[in-house]
């Protein structure tokens, strides 16, 4: 068995889309009607598709999970993302770990984690 993608819900699914695009370079590789398979494995799901298969509303914002990306120009990221998408909310703005690692965490447009750090 292997894991073969990670699914976050998403609000409005055509602006996720565009958000990781935009951001991370990731591509649409099928458009199933409200489930998009976007390229380096990441499914975004609209929440109404989520919430008619749990019967329950979306807990936004849980802090239960993390997507992790690794950018060598972490600065240069950093300027894009402030350009692109000001509005942005930030966990911690540019941080160094004691190890070496640089690190920034901010929530994407519905409030799902995000990790850029420099590769490790």
């Amino acid at each position: 068995m292997k894991l073969k993608n990670v699914l976050i819900v998403v609000k409005d699914i055509e602006k996720s889309r565009k958000y990781y695009h935009d951001l991370f370079g990731l591509k649409l590789v099928l458009d199933n009607d409200g489930n998009m398979i976007l390229t380096e494995g990441l499914v975004l799901q609209a929440e109404s598709y989520w919430k008619e298969f749990l019967k329950q509303d979306v807990t936004w914002k849980n802090n239960s999970s993390e997507l992790y990306f690794e950018e060598r120009d972490l600065e240069g990221f950093i300027e894009k993302l402030e350009r692109l998408y000001p509005e942005t909310e930030y966990v911690n703005t540019l941080m160094e770990h004691s190890w070496g690692q640089k690190v920034i965490r901010f929530y994407d447009l519905d409030g799902n984690l995000i990790e850029v750090g420099t590769p490790a």
